[in-house]
């Protein structure tokens, strides 16, 4: 088990939370190539993945990884995103 507290990089996620931005971020195709688990991989879906994650942990251990791997990632992009949003914005006004 992880340490508890704010240093822990993963403390206040919850799995729901890691398996939804991983899937936002890669989508269920190739968060399959990169864990390949077949709650992934057929017929994939949140609550498929939750269940079987929580009952099988060298599975959440993997996914916990691949999430804390991705972070500067998808933070990345989140910032990327963002600009791009209010530029728009911004020209649909003028």
């Amino acid at each position: 088990m992880h340490a508890a507290g704010p240093k822990n990089p993963l403390h206040g996620i919850t799995l729901q939370m890691m398996v939804t931005q991983l899937v936002e971020h890669y989508g269920w195709e190739m968060l399959g190539r990169m864990i390949p688990i077949n709650c992934f991989n057929w017929h994939p879906s949140i609550k498929s993945s939750l269940t079987f994650l929580r009952r099988t942990p060298w599975a959440r251990e993997k996914v916990e990884a691949l999430y804390l791997d991705s972070l500067p990632d998808m933070k990345a992009a989140k910032e990327e995103g963002t600009p791009g949003e209010e530029t728009k914005s911004e020209g649909s006004e003028n």
